[in-house]
Order: C-alpha cells, then structure tokens, then sequence
C-alpha cells in the first residue's frame, strides 16, 4: 500500500462540512468518490480536521491509501481536478509519504484566518466568504485581547457543549489581528483546536471591538471557563484553514 498526502482548497458554502455525513454533502465524501473512480480503488480520505458547515479552506490537508503507485503527479493532479469541476473543490498538491504519515495525527500546527469586512456598504465580491460588520470595531483593543489568548490556556470558555477533546488546555501560539482599510484578519496558530474555538474567538474579540465588553470583561469571561459566558460565535463564512504544518 502506498500513503499519499494531498493538500485541497474548497469553498465551504453549500456543504455540510469536511466529514461524511446523511443529511447532505461534504468534502469528504467528494474527494472519496472522485480518487475511488479515479484510481479504480476504495479510497478512504483521512482529513487534518473537520471542518464545520461553511468553513473554506486555502489548505486543508489529508491523507489516503492507495495499492496503486501514482507515477506521473501532473497527470494525477490534471485527471483528479476534472472529476472534481463541478464543486468548489480543488487538490491542490500531491505527496508520496511514509505509511505512517496521518494527517491529522502527524500535524503540528494548523493555522486559521477570520476575515471581518468593517464597513456600512453591503458585500458583494466577499459575500458569503467575510463576515459583514457595520458598526466601526476598535482594532486596536481587539488586538490586546488577542494577545490575552496567546500561550497554555483553559479555552473551555470557547468550547462548543458537543466538543469531544479529551481536555480544554491547548497553547496558542499565535493570535494577531490586522487591518488593511475596510478589512480586519484575524489568524490563530495552534497544534489544535476545540471544536467552534476559533468561531467563539472570534465573537468575544467583536463584542470587545465595539465596545460591548471591556478587556476586563474579556478577560473575565476567557478565564471564567464557562461556556453560558461567550459571546457568539462568528458565522462560518467568514472562517478559513490556511496551513496545517507538520
């Protein structure tokens, strides 16, 4: 048997999420189907991480099995992108790895970007890929509560109630937000994350950024470890994995 590692960039509007699931589409299933016809094979995908209803991704990255050796990468690359134009989905690279390569398992970093358009004219071109905000936010102390979040943490506050990790402490290693005119990003860089942690990230920096909490609240609430505490969560459009590193 043969690991490959792909790397694959989608829009995650109209689907229900990475995993494969009955009550619709998903990444994953389409990428199943389509290296399964491809390769004359029964191929199992095994992603970096399930991404939620709506997320997109610039880089996700996973992993299958294969007992056929690709030989020609531009040629795989060429064919596997044909079955896929029809969806919002793209593999973006391929890569030979050792058979215990596991994309989720081996990663060491996984990075998200939040995109926030902070404006009063509606959104056109990133309708549906940036959270629409009208109300103007304070970049500069929604910078000093990310700072807050950086470093080993209880993220329990930012939890959703169906996580399923086993614990609530990860260590954050970067958390920045950034302005460029109408555009704020927001990005977390972190071995791993909570299930909807970024979202809910993300939410409380904008109840501090228009001025519904002060960093003390902010604090408070982030160390409060409660869920009943957060503010909610940002919507899944404006959400993207960016890098997963291993």
């Amino acid at each position: 048997m043969f690991t490959y590692q792909i790397t694959i960039e989608y829009l995650g509007t109209n689907f229900v999420g990475w995993q494969v699931q009955k009550n619709g589409l998903s990444v994953q299933e389409i990428l199943e189907k389509s290296l399964s016809k491809y390769l004359k094979d029964n191929i199992r995908v095994v992603g970096s991480g399930r991404t939620d209803a709506g997320v997109h991704a610039s880089e996700q990255s996973a992993h299958f099995k294969t007992k056929y050796k690709i030989i020609d990468k531009n040629n795989f690359l060429n064919s596997i992108n044909f079955f896929l134009s029809k969806y919002p989905v793209a593999i973006l690279g391929l890569k030979k790895r050792q058979n215990g390569f596991h994309a989720r398992h081996s990663a060491i970093e996984r990075t998200y970007k939040y995109f926030i358009i902070n404006r009063s004219s509606s959104l056109v071109l990133e309708k549906n890929k940036a959270w629409h905000i009208k109300k103007k936010l304070d970049v500069k102390i929604m910078k000093k509560g990310a700072n807050i979040l950086k470093g080993t943490h209880n993220f329990s506050t930012f939890r959703a109630s169906s996580c399923q990790a086993k614990s609530p402490i990860k260590t954050m290693k970067n958390a920045s937000v950034k302005k460029n005119k109408h555009s704020i990003v927001l990005t977390f860089k972190s071995k791993s994350f909570l299930q909807k942690q970024v979202r809910s990230m993300v939410g409380s920096l904008k109840y501090l950024g228009e001025g519904k909490w002060n960093l003390n609240d902010f604090k408070k609430v982030f160390l409060s470890k409660k869920r009943k505490m957060c503010a909610p969560p940002a919507p899944a459009y404006g959400l993207y994995l960016t890098k997963i590193k291993y």
